[in-house]
């Protein structure tokens, strides 16, 4: 009887006090498409600035760092697309997939990475307007 009774003690110790529960999971409180927006802006303005400058050392350090923002743009979006949002958002919105195709590709070679056309860097702060419109309406679920 005294092994029931220290099982039955021990139990009652270690059940839980309190129960706690949330929504969504930690993507829900870490993630904004503002760090995306932030890297295109700056792509954008590395773009003003090289067509403001004929100077092939400049011109050449801003192609890099360009191309270094702009891929930080594709990670940022490629982390919202597959860690934030969730089958729900893409049932709701399902145009989601076909914007987050089009904004990495204009953070891409054939977009924004691969030109110096401020209006190119104008398209991918078009679209990631866009996705963030989405990504505050989820927010707001």
């Amino acid at each position: 009887m005294s092994c029931f009774v220290r099982k039955e003690t021990l139990r009652r110790l270690m059940q839980p006090r309190l129960v706690v529960s949330a929504h969504c999971d930690l993507p829900c409180g870490i993630y904004d498409p503002a760090q995306a927006r932030i890297e295109a802006e700056s792509v954008k303005a590395i773009c003003e600035k090289y067509q403001g400058n004929e100077d092939p050392v400049f011109r050449t350090r801003a192609l890099l760092i360009k191309e270094q923002r702009s891929e930080l743009v594709k990670h940022h979006l490629w982390v919202l697309w597959t860690d934030y949002f969730k089958p729900p958002h893409f049932e709701k919105y399902p145009e989601l997939h076909q914007l987050f195709n089009e904004a990495t590709k204009l953070a891409g070679a054939t977009g924004s990475k691969g030109s110096v056309d401020p209006g190119e860097a104008q398209k991918l702060l078009d679209k990631i307007a866009e996705i963030d419109k989405i990504f505050w309406e989820t927010k707001q679920a």
